[in-house]
């Protein structure tokens, strides 16, 4: 919703904060006050076209700034989170400036956004009506929404049918990639054929890379190995009454020293027993010791064989993984791609006949939305129809027709055309080619008295040019509709007629002031009394009387009874 517009430097107005209410909010004020101005103002903040020729005179720049309330508008929050624009009191503030250099300014709570994002962004925050460039009614895509959004069976549907359109567009995709894989199959094969051949013809084992390595390391330094076991082995037996160190000899002695002693004291039986143990344990790493040394045989041969072997398994690890075991999972994944190009033709059979199953189900399906939809379109065009004509476009005609095609999209094969005839034994036409400003407003005005307690519009409409060519009961019968309308919605509507004028939830008064040679337009909320005698100006012109008065009142205060009425009727 709207909270206010404050603007600077823009036409007319020099500088005017708006604070807006909820419900219907009218603006009025004698012809050329600048009531359309500030509507253009507020188009500016929703990314309409915007010139430097906007500027007020003897003025660098213009400024104008809007605070949405952001309650309940759970689309646009999302759309400010994509793009990490914050948002703190649940409130959007809009600023777009511009200077005579043509330096263009858009900032979202602060963030600086592109024009086009602003643009895009408006369409969820305020729908204008009677400036075509505007008008949200002639996008088809809202159209379309309108008319699902009046029968719960359609959005129902739409929701069968887009599960089955996601199915078949998952289809058409894999399919493509499969037949884009296929150009370049031939060169590949070839590539995966050699690769093949030359992992498979090496003979690999897992591990074997480390266990050569392991081999190569022991051989190529076979004569060192040999010299510590050599070493190693006199240090622990020694030559039988050689002079060499003798340690299990020496440990023996040792041994059998303790076991005579503890005849004597057991203080160290700890003692002997840790020597009895490492006595065991050193004369069994002896026999290792001894064993290793007789197995022990340097092969120059072997050990060319192993590096060559190595030689040819490094070349295949450099082309292939870092080990053996990534070379072989390399040839599997090889295998892998192989069978399935190999079996192309029946992986693309497959997937024709899944894609085939999968046009069926999504045809059947956008059929049946179809026939809801061409049974809701009756139904909705004849409800417009006849709001059309309370509201004093007796002849009017009015249809919403479908036409469907075999292009289908997330929505169906349905595309919308509303068609409108203002006079009798004129042949309906699209409503964007035929109907004026006027006639669009008044065709929106019944659209949204019968939609907008279900549709999902913008939290905010405008309604310009509603009043034109129209009095008496017509007036009342529009000024009911946008009551109705405001029930739902933040309504502003422009009016020169005093039956909507006294519907207002919110009335705000433009007025033109000249002072020396400068003229500026001034906004001002009226008071109750206020309100009165503008209603009763709107009504009897400038000469306001006491009867003058008297009937403004009248007129507020059934207006208030109406009001009432019409909230009973559609807010049970």
């Amino acid at each position: 919703m709207l909270r206010t517009l404050t603007v600077w430097n823009f036409a007319l107005l020099e500088h005017v904060k708006v604070d807006f209410g909820s419900g219907l909010n009218i603006l009025t004020g004698e012809t050329g006050a600048g009531k359309s101005i500030l509507i253009d103002a507020l188009g500016s903040v929703l990314g309409c076209r915007l010139s430097a020729g906007s500027i007020r005179s003897g003025c660098e720049w213009l400024r104008v700034e809007a605070v949405f309330g952001l309650e309940n508008q759970k689309a646009l929050r999302e759309i400010l989170e994509e793009q990490a624009i914050p948002v703190e009191e649940e409130e959007l503030i809009v600023t777009r400036q511009i200077s005579h250099k043509g330096k263009n300014s858009v900032l979202l709570n602060g963030c600086r956004v592109t024009l086009s994002f602003l643009r895009d962004l408006g369409a969820h925050l305020v729908d204008i009506h009677g400036q075509n460039e505007n008008l949200a009614l002639l996008r088809p895509e809202n159209q379309l929404r309108l008319l699902d959004q009046s029968d719960a069976r359609i959005e129902t549907q739409l929701t069968v049918y887009q599960k089955s359109f996601s199915v078949w567009n998952m289809c058409k995709k894999k399919l493509r990639q499969k037949k884009e894989e296929a150009r370049n199959n031939a060169e590949r094969l070839d590539l995966l054929h050699w690769q093949e051949k030359e992992i498979e013809e090496a003979h690999l084992k897992e591990g074997e890379d480390e266990a050569i390595e392991a081999e190569i390391r022991k051989l190529s330094n076979a004569e060192k190995i040999s010299s510590f076991v050599e070493e190693s082995y006199a240090l622990l037996n020694g030559d039988p009454g050689g002079k060499a160190l003798n340690i299990l000899t020496a440990l023996s002695k040792v041994k059998k020293n303790m076991e005579a002693l503890s005849r004597f004291d057991d203080g160290l039986e700890n003692a002997y027993k840790m020597i009895e143990n490492s006595y065991c344990e050193l004369q069994e790493s002896s026999y290792e010791i001894r064993d290793y040394a007789s197995d022990m045989e340097f092969d120059s041969q072997r050990l060319d064989m192993l590096e060559n072997r190595l030689d040819a398994i490094d070349k295949l690890r450099k082309k292939y993984g870092a080990t053996v075991a990534d070379v072989l999972a390399y040839l599997a994944n090889v295998k892998d791609e192989l069978d399935r190009i190999e079996n192309y033709d029946i992986d693309v059979r497959d997937l024709e006949m899944e894609l085939e199953q999968s046009t069926t189900d999504m045809k059947k399906e956008a059929e049946k939305l179809t026939t809801l939809r061409e049974g809701a379109a009756r139904h909705l065009s004849a409800r417009i129809c006849d709001q059309i004509k309370e509201l004093g476009m007796a002849k009017a005609q009015f249809s919403i027709v479908l036409k469907t095609s075999m292009e289908y999209s997330i929505n169906g094969a349905d595309a919308i055309v509303m068609l409108f005839s203002a006079n009798a034994g004129e042949k309906e036409q699209p409503l964007q080619d035929v109907a004026s400003g006027g006639e669009l407003s008044r065709v929106a005005l019944a659209i949204k008295a019968v939609s907008a307690a279900g549709d999902d519009s913008p939290p905010s409409m405008v309604f310009d040019e509603i009043d034109t060519g129209i009095g008496g009961k017509t007036a009342r019968m529009v000024a009911e509709r946008i009551a109705m309308v405001a029930l739902h919605r933040q309504v502003l509507c422009i009016t020169h007629l005093p039956q909507i004028a006294c519907m207002a939830n919110t009335h705000l008064y433009i007025r033109k002031e000249t002072a020396g040679e400068r003229t500026t337009t001034e906004v001002q909320i009226l008071s109750e009394n206020e309100r009165i005698n503008e209603i009763a100006r709107m009504a009897s012109g400038s000469d306001i009387t006491m009867a003058a008065l008297d009937n403004a009142r009248e007129m507020v205060d059934n207006a208030r009874i109406k009001q009432a009425e019409i909230s009973r009727k559609f807010m049970k």
